[in-house]
């Protein structure tokens, strides 16, 4: 067992080392990119202005900017990063570079894309928090899940079903708790059910997820035709859940709208991630799900019920996606419509890989993820003459690149996916 020990944390010290230089070259991409593509195409009097007012906070005056010495400045920080990244010894905080490296891109793309107009860059960051709350709950959920060794990738129908009950039980009671409630009780269901089949019968865990999400698609459209159709102005029109002032907190400059002025899904979501991060890595009980999730046989040995562990923590995952399904009805549209999510559960389940399985990291990646979605329609509204459509693929794209290119080979539990039985 030693043995097996060592030669798994050299292997993850290899991995640890490559994706350090991977993540040295792509911030030298990046930085190739402001450059060669922003600065070079950017004429020396273009200028850009950048808006941060939003209520309740006290107005603050535009900044107005020239583009070029921006877009220099931050393409030459950018390539310093990777000359870091790449002689760093260590292999801490090489998410923190690309994470700078990554936002400085960001500001780069809206200084070039904004020339000659004013960019809401408040009401941008606003649209990617919100848009990051689901992608958010829904990696913590596969996480949970596969920190004791069960992988979720019923995520999406978990969605998919909350949303549904969430504006029918929201609707119907005129309660909007009684629709968050019930969406997360939806998320429950559909995680007991994947732990039955997976658990108890150690069924193929892709398997039975991919067909809980097909299965929740075909019932929410069933039942969307004939009983939310025929009654939508009963059924299918729940009230939407007002932002929560937070006193004095709301009106700090950018800080204030962007996070004491939100609804209470976005509260939920920070208490959920602080919990998950406290309650993984500090609590006896985060210390048994690890166990679990690593090497369920010696848990089983010092006497951890391995199958109760399992159970508790995919229905617990199904509880957060319940509440994040809900959030895409009660939340935020008002009310449910076919397919809905559009495949927003695997790219939860892009973040929790790109997070390396840690709520802090999946909240990076879903905020990623939520700045390329909410990305599309600033462009749209600056003019930027990309066309609709790859605009409408950005976050798919983002999602591909992040898992495939920039996080490269990474380590999820030992004992992930794979079923235990006791001898």
């Amino acid at each position: 067992m030693s043995d097996t020990v060592s030669r798994q944390g050299e292997m993850r010290r290899d991995i640890a080392a490559t994706r350090r230089r991977g993540f040295g070259i792509a911030l030298f991409v990046l930085a190739a990119i402001i450059l060669l593509l922003f600065a070079r195409g950017t004429t020396p009097d273009a200028r850009t202005t950048f808006q941060f007012s939003a209520p309740p906070a006290p107005s603050l005056p535009p900044l107005p900017f020239r583009a070029l010495p921006v877009l220099l400045g931050l393409g030459i920080v950018c390539a310093l990063l990777g000359v870091v990244q790449i002689l760093w010894k260590k292999n801490k905080r090489i998410y923190l570079l690309l994470g700078v490296g990554l936002a400085l891109t960001g500001v780069a793309f809206l200084a070039w894309s904004g020339k000659g107009a004013t960019v809401d860059v408040e009401g941008l960051l606003m649209t990617s928090l919100i848009e990051a709350v689901p992608l958010t709950l829904g990696a913590l959920s596969g996480l949970l899940c596969e920190r004791a060794g069960v992988i979720n990738i019923a995520i999406e129908g978990q969605f998919l079903v909350s949303a549904f009950l969430g504006a029918l039980i929201g609707s119907a009671s005129h309660n909007l708790y009684l629709g968050l409630l019930a969406g997360a009780t939806a998320g429950a269901l559909v995680g007991l059910v994947l732990a039955v089949f997976t658990i108890t019968y150690a069924a193929d865990q892709i398997i039975v997820g991919v067909v809980l999400d097909a299965f929740a698609l075909g019932l929410t459209s069933f039942f969307l035709q004939s009983l939310l159709a025929p009654h939508q102005d009963t059924l299918n029109s729940p009230a939407v859940f007002s932002p929560i002032s937070l006193p004095l907190l709301d009106r700090i400059p950018i800080v204030g709208p962007l996070l004491f002025n939100q609804n209470i899904f976005v509260y939920l979501t920070i208490i959920i991630l602080v919990a998950v991060q406290v309650a993984l890595f500090r609590t006896r009980w985060g210390l048994r799900v690890r166990a679990v999730g690593e090497h369920p046989r010696a848990a089983d040995t010092v006497g951890i019920n391995v199958q109760r562990v399992r159970y508790r923590n995919v229905i617990l995952g199904g509880i957060v996606a319940g509440i994040g399904g809900a959030s895409f009805t009660i939340g935020s549209t008002g009310q449910f419509a076919p397919n809905m999510t559009s495949g927003l559960g695997y790219i939860a389940l892009a973040a929790m890989i790109f997070g390396r399985w840690r709520p802090l990291g999946a909240l990076g990646a879903a905020l990623l993820f939520g700045f390329t979605d909410a990305l599309q329609f600033a462009l749209s509204i600056l003019n930027v003459p990309i066309p609709s459509s790859f605009l409408t693929m950005f976050p798919y794209l983002a999602t591909i690149l992040a898992v495939a290119g920039l996080v490269g080979k990474v380590l999820p539990p030992a004992a992930d996916g794979k079923p235990y039985t006791r001898e």
